[in-house]
Order: C-alpha cells, then sequence, then structure tokens
C-alpha cells in the first residue's frame, strides 16, 4: 500500500512542533483524537473470506487559527474517510469517500476514545474492540474488529520518519484483529490491522510520501515496514533494515500513473515478496483530499 501524503493537497499554513521524545502513549486515552495535532488517522486494512481486500480510514486535519477571523463558524477541524473494496471478480478497486468540517452535528472525532464519524459513516470503539459502519455506493460495511495484539511503533510508539527532531509521530498498530461482519448484507469474516498515527510534521520537507506495508502473519506474528520516498527520486529516510523493491509495475489508464504491484520487501531478517489480488487498485481520492 502506498501513503500519499494527503496534507501536501491542503494549502493550509501551520507550525509544525516537535514529537516530544520524553512522552509515551497511554491507552485508552490515546486511542482518541489528538485535536492539538496537524494530521491524525485511524487507518483499517484487511481480508475477508477467500480473497477481498479492504481499507477504512478516517483522517483528521487541523487548521492553524487565524486570529483575523474570530467566527466560531471557521473550520478549524477538518475530517475524511476513505473505503475501498479489491475485489478481483470485479477487476477494480470499489471506493468511496467522505468530506467534512468538525461540528455543526456534520462530523466529529472525540477524545479520549476512538469514534470518529461523517455523517453516517463511523468508526467506534467497543470495549478492546472497533466497530465500524460505512455504507457505500458499491457495498455497505458492517464489521466488528476484536483481539488481537498491540505494538508501539518505532521507539516506544515515537516513530522517526526523517532526520530532524520534528519528523517523528506517535504511532501504535493493533495487528491480527479478528474480522466479523457483513459485507452488503452477506456475512463475512476475516483479519485485520488497525494503525492510529498523529504528528504535526510526518512527512519531510524533501519527501513525496511513502511505501507502507502492514502484515499479519499465518503463525501469529505481525510485520510493519515503511521509507520515506524522496521527490528527487529514491529513498529519503527508511527505519534500519527495512527495503522496499519494486519487482513489476502497472500504469494507470485513467491518472496516468505508474505503480508498483509487486513487491520485494525486506524488514530486518525476512524478505518478503508481495503480490496483488489485482493490478488496478488505484484510489484516486482527489475528490476529498
Amino acid at each position: 500500500m502506498r501513503r500519499r501524503a494527503f496534507v501536501a493537497s491542503l494549502a493550509w499554513p501551520f507550525a509544525a512542533r516537535a514529537v516530544d521524545g520524553q512522552a509515551k502513549i497511554a491507552l485508552p486515552r490515546d486511542e482518541g483524537a489528538h485535536p492539538d495535532s496537524r494530521t491524525e488517522w485511524w487507518y483499517l486494512t484487511g481480508w475477508l473470506g477467500d480473497a477481498l481486500g479492504f481499507q477504512v480510514t478516517f483522517f483528521r486535519f487541523r487548521r492553524d487559527e487565524d486570529t483575523t477571523n474570530p467566527s466560531a463558524f471557521t473550520p478549524r477541524q477538518i475530517l475524511l474517510a476513505h473505503a475501498a473494496l479489491a475485489d478481483p471478480r470485479r477487476g477494480r478497486l470499489v471506493h468511496d469517500e467522505r468530506a467534512a468540517r468538525e461540528g455543526f452535528s456534520l462530523a466529529q472525532a472525540e477524545r479520549g476514545r476512538a469514534s470518529v464519524w461523517i455523517d453516517d459513516w463511523r468508526l467506534e470503539q467497543v470495549g478492546d474492540g472497533y466497530r465500524v459502519h460505512l455504507p457505500g455506493r458499491e457495498f455497505d460495511f458492517d464489521l466488528s474488529f476484536a483481539g488481537g495484539g498491540l505494538v508501539f511503533q518505532g521507539d516506544g510508539g515515537v516513530s522517526r520518519k526523517g532526520f530532524r527532531p520534528a519528523e517523528r509521530s506517535f504511532y501504535y498498530s493493533r495487528p491480527q484483529l479478528r474480522v466479523a461482519g457483513k459485507l452488503s448484507g452477506g456475512a463475512v469474516e476475516g483479519l485485520a490491522w488497525l494503525d492510529h498515527e498523529w504528528s504535526d510534521a510526518y512527512v519531510p520537507t524533501e519527501a513525496s510520501g511513502w511505501d507502507w506495508t502492514g502484515l499479519n502473519l499465518a503463525d501469529g506474528g505481525s510485520v510493519m515496514a515503511f521509507r520515506m520516498r524522496a521527490k528527487a527520486g529514491g529513498v529519503h529516510y527508511a527505519p534500519p533494515g527495512d527495503s522496499f523493491t519494486p519487482l513489476r509495475t502497472w500504469r494507470s489508464p485513467r491518472t496516468g500513473i505508474e505503480y508498483p504491484v509487486e513487491m520485494r520487501v525486506r524488514h530486518r531478517d525476512r524478505e518478503l515478496t508481495l503480490k496483488p489480488l489485482m493490478d488496478d487498485q488505484e484510489f484516486d481520492a482527489r475528490a476529498s483530499t
């Protein structure tokens, strides 16, 4: 999966603040929103049945307060949501998206617990698990997530994204989540991975975005690897032991963008080859980002 630098498309000024390397993630408090941080997401990806991939993501972006405009109607928090279903029988990625400013019964991201919604799209913390309800144009997700592990990424949950002190994020993962529920009315079950991450400056100025993978392994373990791509080409930053080698590419007939669709990933002492369910999994999110 290629995570785009969504914030780059939002031309709002902001003052970057360094992630405090001494601070620690505290759960369950930090399951909820951190509105003082510039960027935040709850990112669910997973596998349903024999061969269905899915993604459900809620993003929160903070606009810096305009002191010249004291109006209570000024949008200060923007919420976005993306959902997608990779079904080889359709031969393409089916996706939908939402966007709204927070407040006025349009959208909300609660503090202290994972509860994020835009209109009738919702991700809700239920006990130690989660519930997702997303009616879409071509699919309906009604899924519950339970069990799984807990991994504080980086140094105790502080994940470096570049070489400057500010280029870090708070980041934890919930791999090996058991999924059960309904997809467009039909019963499904599977495995999923949740990332919760927040930061003020998660993409270095020299980077164009990143490559990321989160893998639930058959033996019950998990692997997370990433690299920050340089605008000039190549790699700007990657954790020690992480590397991505494209083995095959695909060019979108809609946008003309060329994507690596088969990758060799090295993470510490592991080497894995990732192959897609299908080549066409482009998510063109320009309508919301």
